[in-house]
């Protein structure tokens, strides 16, 4: 009698953290071959999803929002539209204006392909302060030259 294997369900497979995954990428001998047997790994969530999910969170309007970022409403119709790609730092303006936790605000920097915020650079720890307080953009940027480092805008 053949024994007859059960189809893999996403529970029986083992997750794959960042290090799994470097190591794999090391060693293996062909990218085509890393990529097509890992590409339920790689981060993927467009960032016009986040950042409706973010703006449904919160309970402004469009052109509200642009107000409090400091950018067009031409440039968040553009956003939800999934036309632009916001710069890490008009995506650190928005999540500031939409008073999103530091989870939303990560989220919404790796969509974008950009690094998140990192509290051992200084100028990433004054934005990480006066997010998690939700100070408003000016605050946050009154804080940053206060401090030497670069502006938001």
């Amino acid at each position: 009698m053949v024994e007859q294997k059960t189809p893999e369900t996403p529970y029986d497979r083992q997750e794959k953290d960042t290090d799994d995954l470097k190591q794999d990428l090391m060693q293996t001998p062909s990218l085509d071959v890393f990529l097509s047997n890992n590409q339920e790994y790689f981060q993927s969530e467009p960032i016009f999803k986040v950042l409706q999910d973010l703006f449904l969170k919160c309970n402004i309007s469009k052109a509200e929002l642009a107000r409090r970022a400091g950018v067009s409403t031409a440039y968040i119709h553009q956003l939800f539209a999934g036309s632009r790609i916001p710069s890490r730092d008009k995506a650190i303006c928005i999540c500031s204006a939409l008073e999103a936790d530091l989870e939303d605000t990560q989220r919404m920097l790796r969509s974008c392909g950009h690094a998140e915020l990192y509290p051992k650079d200084k100028r990433d720890a004054v934005i990480l302060y006066g997010l998690t307080r939700h100070l408003p953009i000016h605050r946050i940027n009154d804080d940053l030259f206060d401090n030497g480092c670069e502006l938001l805008f």
